[in-house]
């Protein structure tokens, strides 16, 4: 008897370890990891050259990892999700589609349409938290409704009646589609262009984008800065933040597998009496409620990317300066901090240090 085949849609998850569509989809019949370069979908949040080049190097790690776990990256380029879902289920005789939540309103738009067209096709779609520490739907007040500040939310989030999910661990194995599958190379997408290579090495300099480098900097993080957290988080003249924004924005880690390490160590210091490194802990904790809220914020009010969710100012002034905006591009705003971090991280981007992505 033939085994049944799974499509696993591989998008800002990409990690083997703690990864539940990937994890679900190892349980039953042959697997099929995909990755689709969609950009055009994008819309205005398509990425820019910083984001594009860590892609590459993170899609050239997952799919060392996947080989060797049985199964290949397949990885398609296309301008619509949905119709490359069906050509390759098509192809494979795959008939469910695994994949985990992404929260922004394009995504949510884009998914709830391809969720759609799959299942009306005849494909199981199923669907899983592999981003968040809890919902967006599951984090409610009294009445039901969503929180509009951040404390509230987060003072919400640590009064759960069960804590978040553990992370597990990878699958031990990946039984491959026996079909000729067709796919690009990491090149073939074109990420990155010849103009871009020479100052795209400088990112190599300070960043190694894969699953690989992930676990050292949990180790590195839970020695230091985390520890003196409390004294330092808002300096920016040494090395005070964790550097894993890059690393859970594209989902080489996790973030439950951050929460978890966090609180263990938590634990230890508190059975040490060290009351420092422990409130050091509950402020780093806090960073990571942020990049929550932020998506939170993104599934319940999704039109606060244009407009804001405070009364006072959704008719604050905007000057779309050409000559400004080129300044802050190049950095010569006149401000140290703001033309610091665009020459160290790149203004088009959004890199940035904290948890922020």
């Amino acid at each position: 008897m033939e085994m049944p085949c799974s499509i696993v849609w591989l998008r800002r998850d990409l990690r083997v370890e703690d990864n539940p569509a990937l994890l679900s989809a190892s349980r039953g019949g042959t697997v099929v990891p995909i990755f689709i370069w969609c950009p055009e979908e994008e819309g205005q949040f398509r990425p820019g050259r910083g984001s594009r080049w860590w892609l590459k190097e993170s899609l050239i790690h997952l799919d060392s990892t996947l080989r060797n776990l049985g199964s290949p990256l397949i990885i398609r380029k296309a301008t619509d999700s949905l119709c490359e879902l069906l050509n390759i289920a098509k192809e494979t005789g795959a008939t469910k589609v695994f994949y985990n939540h992404l929260y922004d309103p394009i995504s949510l738009l884009r998914d709830h349409r391809v969720k759609q067209g799959l299942t009306e096709n005849g494909i199981v779609v199923k669907t899983f938290n592999g981003d968040l520490l809890y919902e967006p739907w599951e984090v409610m007040n009294k009445e039901g409704q969503a929180f509009t500040t951040f404390e509230t939310f987060w003072q919400k989030c640590m009064s759960m009646p069960s804590e978040p999910e553990s992370p597990t661990l990878p699958p031990r194995r990946l039984t491959p589609s026996l079909c000729n599958i067709s796919s690009f190379s990491v090149e073939e997408l074109g990420l990155e262009d010849e103009s871009e290579r020479s100052s795209n090495a400088l990112f190599a300099r300070s960043w190694s984008p894969g699953m690989a480098s992930c676990g050292s900097s949990i180790r590195c993080i839970l020695v230091w800065p985390i520890i003196s957290y409390e004294a330092n988080p808002k300096k920016t003249d040494s090395a005070n933040t964790s550097l894993l924004s890059p690393y859970l924005h594209f989902g080489e880690l996790s973030v439950r597998k951050v929460f978890y390490n966090v609180r263990e160590k938590q634990a230890l210091w508190t059975k040490e009496g060290n009351d420092g490194a422990v409130r050091s802990v509950n402020i780093f904790l806090r960073s990571i409620g942020f990049r929550e809220y932020s998506r939170y914020l993104c599934f319940n009010f999704p039109f606060t990317h244009e407009v804001s969710l405070l009364a006072n100012l959704k008719s604050f002034p905007w000057r779309p300066d050409e000559a400004y905006f080129k300044a802050w591009r190049q950095s010569r705003t006149g401000y140290p901090l703001v033309d610091a971090a665009c020459v160290s991280f790149g203004p088009l981007d959004g890199y940035i240090t904290g948890f922020a992505w």
